[in-house]
């Protein structure tokens, strides 16, 4: 199972504490559980496209980071910036790219 959500109360609990539960209990209580249907890594995957499409720098650096957390290789990031890039923006690529060096570092790439 995974580690309970707590993000949004952290974060907003005071200010928007109905938001932050929301955040926490059903969008990653409920929604991100549901791995039968789709695994961690591939709802990773299609959430960071969401937001590189939108610009969303911040939410997008935090899930580059669960991610990897999810199993996404520095390679595999870099090769959906890349994808994205042609149908989203090249300026978006060119912004994304210091966050995955950022999160993934000097790792290795493994072919």
């Amino acid at each position: 199972m995974a580690e309970k959500q707590t993000a949004g109360r952290d974060k907003l609990g005071k200010l928007a504490p109905q938001f932050a539960a929301l955040n926490d209990d059903v969008l990653f209580g409920e929604v991100w559980a549901r791995e039968e249907q789709l695994s961690a890594r591939d709802r990773s995957m299609i959430t960071i496209a969401a937001l590189f499409s939108a610009g969303l720098y911040p939410q997008l650096k935090a899930h580059l980071e669960l991610g990897k957390a999810h199993g996404i290789r520095k390679e595999e990031a870099v090769e959906i910036v890349t994808q994205l890039a042609f149908y989203c923006g090249w300026p978006k690529a060119w912004s994304t790219f210091p966050l995955i060096e950022e999160i993934w570092g000097e790792e290795e790439e493994s072919k």
